[in-house]
Protein backbone atom coordinates (compact mmCIF):
# COMPACT_ATOMS: atom_id res chain seq x y z
CA UNK A 1 0.00 0.00 0.00
CA UNK A 2 1.43 3.36 -0.95
CA UNK A 3 1.47 6.33 1.41
CA UNK A 4 -0.66 8.47 -0.90
CA UNK A 5 -3.49 5.94 -0.75
CA UNK A 6 -3.04 5.67 3.01
CA UNK A 7 -3.24 9.46 3.41
CA UNK A 8 -6.48 9.70 1.42
CA UNK A 9 -7.96 6.70 3.22
CA UNK A 10 -7.03 8.18 6.61
CA UNK A 11 -8.63 11.50 5.63
CA UNK A 12 -11.80 9.67 4.55
CA UNK A 13 -11.84 7.71 7.80
CA UNK A 14 -11.37 10.87 9.85
CA UNK A 15 -14.39 12.42 8.13
CA UNK A 16 -16.40 9.27 8.86
CA UNK A 17 -15.24 9.30 12.49
CA UNK A 18 -16.38 12.92 12.84
CA UNK A 19 -19.78 12.01 11.31
CA UNK A 20 -20.12 9.13 13.77
CA UNK A 21 -19.29 11.42 16.71
CA UNK A 22 -22.04 13.79 15.53
CA UNK A 23 -24.46 10.87 15.22
CA UNK A 24 -23.62 9.77 18.76
CA UNK A 25 -24.27 13.31 19.98
CA UNK A 26 -27.70 13.21 18.29
CA UNK A 27 -28.38 9.88 19.99
CA UNK A 28 -27.60 11.49 23.33
CA UNK A 29 -30.11 14.27 22.58
CA UNK A 30 -32.78 11.75 21.56
CA UNK A 31 -32.15 9.78 24.76
CA UNK A 32 -32.59 12.95 26.81
CA UNK A 33 -35.90 13.75 25.08
CA UNK A 34 -37.08 10.16 25.60
CA UNK A 35 -36.20 10.30 29.32
CA UNK A 36 -38.06 13.59 29.65
CA UNK A 37 -41.12 12.03 27.94
CA UNK A 38 -41.01 9.03 30.29
CA UNK A 39 -40.61 11.25 33.35
CA UNK A 40 -43.34 13.62 32.20
CA UNK A 41 -45.80 10.82 31.47
CA UNK A 42 -45.06 9.09 34.76
CA UNK A 43 -45.38 12.33 36.70
CA UNK A 44 -48.69 13.13 35.04
CA UNK A 45 -50.04 9.68 35.94
CA UNK A 46 -48.84 9.94 39.54
CA UNK A 47 -50.33 13.40 39.97
CA UNK A 48 -53.64 12.20 38.49
CA UNK A 49 -53.76 9.10 40.71
CA UNK A 50 -52.91 11.24 43.74
CA UNK A 51 -55.83 13.52 42.71
CA UNK A 52 -53.53 16.51 42.55
CA UNK A 53 -54.51 16.89 38.89
CA UNK A 54 -58.11 16.39 37.81
CA UNK A 55 -58.80 13.20 35.85
CA UNK A 56 -59.37 13.59 32.15
CA UNK A 57 -59.29 10.86 29.51
CA UNK A 58 -57.21 13.08 27.23
CA UNK A 59 -54.62 13.67 29.94
CA UNK A 60 -54.55 9.97 30.80
CA UNK A 61 -53.98 8.87 27.22
CA UNK A 62 -51.44 11.65 26.67
CA UNK A 63 -49.51 10.55 29.75
CA UNK A 64 -49.62 6.90 28.67
CA UNK A 65 -48.52 7.82 25.16
CA UNK A 66 -45.59 9.85 26.50
CA UNK A 67 -44.61 7.05 28.88
CA UNK A 68 -44.80 4.25 26.31
CA UNK A 69 -43.41 6.35 23.46
CA UNK A 70 -40.48 7.38 25.63
CA UNK A 71 -39.67 3.76 26.47
CA UNK A 72 -39.87 2.75 22.81
CA UNK A 73 -37.66 5.67 21.81
CA UNK A 74 -35.10 4.78 24.50
CA UNK A 75 -34.91 1.17 23.30
CA UNK A 76 -34.62 2.08 19.63
CA UNK A 77 -32.08 4.78 20.35
CA UNK A 78 -29.98 2.39 22.45
CA UNK A 79 -29.72 -0.04 19.54
CA UNK A 80 -28.85 2.74 17.11
CA UNK A 81 -26.22 4.11 19.50
CA UNK A 82 -24.62 0.67 19.86
CA UNK A 83 -24.43 0.35 16.05
CA UNK A 84 -22.78 3.77 15.73
CA UNK A 85 -20.30 2.90 18.50
CA UNK A 86 -19.37 -0.34 16.71
CA UNK A 87 -18.87 1.54 13.43
CA UNK A 88 -16.76 4.13 15.25
CA UNK A 89 -14.51 1.46 16.78
CA UNK A 90 -14.09 -0.18 13.37
CA UNK A 91 -13.20 3.13 11.67
CA UNK A 92 -10.75 4.07 14.43
CA UNK A 93 -9.11 0.63 14.30
CA UNK A 94 -8.78 0.87 10.51
CA UNK A 95 -7.28 4.37 10.76
CA UNK A 96 -4.84 3.20 13.43
CA UNK A 97 -3.79 0.23 11.25
CA UNK A 98 -3.20 2.51 8.26
CA UNK A 99 -1.08 4.89 10.32
CA UNK A 100 0.93 2.00 11.77
CA UNK A 101 1.54 0.61 8.27
CA UNK A 102 2.91 3.89 6.93
CA UNK A 103 6.64 4.46 6.77
CA UNK A 104 6.75 7.41 9.14
CA UNK A 105 9.98 8.97 10.19
CA UNK A 106 10.93 11.30 13.00
CA UNK A 107 11.49 14.86 11.89
CA UNK A 108 14.11 16.45 14.08
CA UNK A 109 14.03 20.12 14.95
CA UNK A 110 17.49 21.52 15.52
CA UNK A 111 16.10 23.73 18.30
CA UNK A 112 14.78 20.75 20.26
CA UNK A 113 17.03 18.34 22.10
CA UNK A 114 15.81 14.84 22.83
CA UNK A 115 16.92 13.26 26.09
Amino acid sequence: MNDEFAHSEIARLEERIEELHQSLARCDKVALVAKIAVAGGALWLVLTVATILPFSPTGLFGALAALLGGFVMLGSNKTTREEFEAQLRTAEDRRRALIDAMRLRLVEDPGITLH
